[in-house]
């Protein structure tokens, strides 16, 4: 073997646990707590459930497996000291990665009872330390579709009419099945690792004794390739060897560093070659930690911590650099490592107070629901006010995040403590009260007669009215029993449906109609225009009238030609009567009729015309009155005085003319009257 085969030959172990034990040491040191925040914010908010419901049992959490790696230093010689991880460098621990795997199989589309099968199958037949991934794919997408089916039964049970506060799950055979094969699947996995560290403490010895044989190597007698060869086989022995326990590590790792560094001694690796390869080593290096400042600006803190880890990896594997260049290049890597573990602590203590926050939101809704629960409720509408309170908290409750781990299951049992106290009393009130419930039950039968009624009305506008009203009047009666619930709500429902859909299917069909009615009115506005009087005046004013009474007869126009259509009539009629020679009160009379019936088809006109009414019988009781007194002052004029005569008939004048007004408005009050009769 010549000496430049030998200064390239790889050295790095390709195992599973970091060879540098200063690194592990400071990676335990910090891991405990930033794990456990991480473990517990990816629990589900979902997974809570509050109203009203038994809480769901599930199976403990498969934890992802601890994957530890092995590394060993490489390309170490005489003149320069093998760079490690200084302590006072905290790298955390890599339990927080999780590895994107792709999975053989697509756990999404298959069914409960086909995931419980495939878990029972790999289970048996798979090694149990390769199936973490399968495992936990299984149960996240069995949860997923046995929270969906729950989600449906309570909806069809919401849908045929019960109440939300009497809905409860019951065991699930299949579910029951799935949490009797993790517990199989835990009981496997600690097997498993009590026969890892059996394994471990096995590797243990093997490499003691390869580090013995690798001692001897210096006091051979024998030429150097076949020197070189033993050592590559050492090294191979060596890298193929698995874990070793923890502890162990450290002095491990020293002692064969030690015997590689005099190896390198005894064969004297040629100078140049050795310049060569750190020269690339520090090319390398000076990429890292490039990469490593890169990364103190990643968005994602956590992602950008996980990439350091890798890069830290990458750093031991490379051999030495020139020793004018090591002290620099380590403390320029270093500082990079320290600015990201400073972002990776903050963001965790961030995330700390954030739990805090949360916890106290969520005591205050604690006192809240407790405080209604020990309220004395002897109403059904005081039961109603307080079931929306207690539901709008917990709809409160969603919106907040997780408490502290050691907090969370405890503030979560209060608030549910509370929320069942609170709707078992519900249920207790109710049960106590079905007379109560029996005078609902009457009082909605008669609002089902009533809807029955009107349901084949085509009196559409009213009869909306009406039917809102009684809807109304539904919503304040009270429960009633739970087997009649369903019932008489789909009587009253399908009342109320029946009249709503006829009245659709009417304005359906009603556009048309509202066309042909526009076109009638703008011929009879033509024929008013074109109208050619004849001689006599009767025969002219019966004329007018009857144009006034076929535009009243003719039917709705679209809405938004309404007034415009009206209100040309209107001044086309007015200046036909306005040419009749007929005396001011009939002319009166007709314009009123005219300006009546344009009223009629305004919306909201009822309460102008009802006013208009009234006007006219106070302008009646008034003239009334002024006929009174203006008789009573004629008996005191003497009839023999010529001045007197003229008040005489100055006051008979005024008594004729108040008489003719009365005689007008009266007739203009029965023209309201007969107009709303119709």
């Amino acid at each position: 073997m010549s000496a430049k085969d030998l200064q390239n030959s790889d050295y790095v172990q390709d195992g599973h646990q970091d060879e540098n034990p200063e690194l592990n040491e400071n990676k335990n040191e910090v891991s405990s707590e930033k794990d456990d925040l991480v473990k517990e914010n990816s629990e589900p908010v979902k997974d809570e459930k509050i109203v009203d419901e038994k809480i769901e049992e599930k199976p403990e959490e498969v934890q992802p497996e601890k994957k530890e790696t092995e590394g060993e230093s490489a390309n170490v010689s005489k003149n320069e000291e093998v760079e490690v991880v200084s302590e006072d460098v905290e790298i955390e621990s890599s339990e927080l990665e999780v590895k994107e795997e792709q999975l053989e199989i697509d756990y999404t589309k298959l069914s409960r009872e086909d995931l419980v099968k495939e878990l029972n199958n790999i289970i048996d037949k798979d090694s149990i330390n390769e199936i973490r991934k399968d495992v936990e794919a299984i149960k996240a997408s069995f949860y997923k579709k046995q929270k969906a089916l729950n989600e449906k039964m309570r909806k069809d049970f919401l849908d045929e009419g019960g109440e939300i506060e009497d809905f409860t799950l019951e065991e699930d055979p299949i579910e029951l099945e799935l949490k009797e094969l993790f517990k199989r699947y835990r009981r496997y996995k600690a097997d498993f690792n009590r026969q890892l560290e059996g394994v471990k403490e096995s590797n243990l010895s093997k490499k003691y004794e390869i580090i013995e044989e690798l001692k001897e190597l210096v006091n051979k007698d024998e030429s150097i390739g076949d020197t070189f060869k033993e050592f590559r086989e050492l090294q191979t022995r060596w890298k193929e060897t698995g874990q070793v326990p923890q502890p162990k590590l450290k002095d491990l790792w020293n002692t064969y560093h030690h015997h590689v560094e005099k190896f390198y001694d005894y064969v004297n690796i040629n100078k140049e070659l050795r310049d060569l390869d750190i020269k690339k080593n520090l090319e390398i290096k000076l990429q890292l930690c490039e990469k490593a400042e890169a990364l103190i600006k990643d968005n994602s803190v956590v992602n950008a911590f996980k990439i350091l880890q890798k890069l830290h990896n990458q750093w031991r594997e490379i051999g030495p650099v020139p020793n004018d260049h090591k002290n620099d290049l380590w403390e320029r890597f270093k500082e990079a490592t320290k600015s990201i573990n400073k972002q990776h602590q903050d963001y965790f203590k961030n995330l700390k107070d954030e739990q805090k926050n949360n916890l106290d939101k969520k005591e205050e809704l604690c006192v809240q629901t407790e405080a209604i629960v020990i309220k004395e409720l002897t109403l059904h509408k005081d039961w109603i006010e307080q079931t929306a309170l207690i539901i709008e908290l917990q709809k409160v409750w969603r919106t907040i995040g997780f408490a502290p781990k050691k907090d969370n299951n405890k503030i979560y049992a209060r608030f549910r403590n509370a929320c069942d106290k609170f709707f078992g009393m519900k249920r207790e009130f109710y049960a106590q009260n079905k007379e109560l419930q029996d005078v609902n039950l009457n009082k909605k039968i008669e609002l089902c007669e009533k809807a029955e009624e009107l349901k084949d009305s085509t009196d559409w506008k009213k009869t909306t009215k009406d039917l809102i009203t009684i809807q109304k009047e539904w919503k304040e009666v009270g429960p009633v029993t739970r087997k009649q619930s369903d019932k008489i709500w789909k009587r009253f429902r399908a009342a109320c449906d029946h009249f709503f859909n006829c009245k659709t299917e009417y304005y359906n069909n009603i556009e048309q109609e509202f066309d042909i009615n526009l076109k009638l009115k703008q011929e009879i506005i033509e024929k008013v225009k074109s109208y050619q009087f004849a001689s006599e005046v009767n025969e002219n004013y019966e004329a007018l009238k009857k144009f006034q009474e076929e535009f009243s007869e003719v039917g709705f126009v679209p809405y938004k030609l309404k007034d415009k259509i009206q209100n040309e009539f209107r001044e086309e009629l007015n200046k036909q009567f306005d040419k009749l020679k007929v005396d001011d009160s009939e002319k009166n009379l007709l314009k009123f009729q005219n300006r009546l019936e344009n009223l009629q088809h305004k919306p909201k006109s009822s309460n102008k015309i009802k006013h208009e009414r009234d006007k006219f019988f106070i302008k009646i009781k008034k003239l009334e009155n002024n006929i009174s007194l203006w008789e009573n002052n004629i008996g005191f004029f003497s009839a023999g005085s010529e001045q007197a005569k003229v008040m005489l008939k100055e006051y008979q004048e005024r008594i004729d003319s108040a008489r003719n007004e009365i005689t007008l408005l009266e007739e203009k009050v029965r023209m309201i009257d007969r107009a709303d009769s119709e």
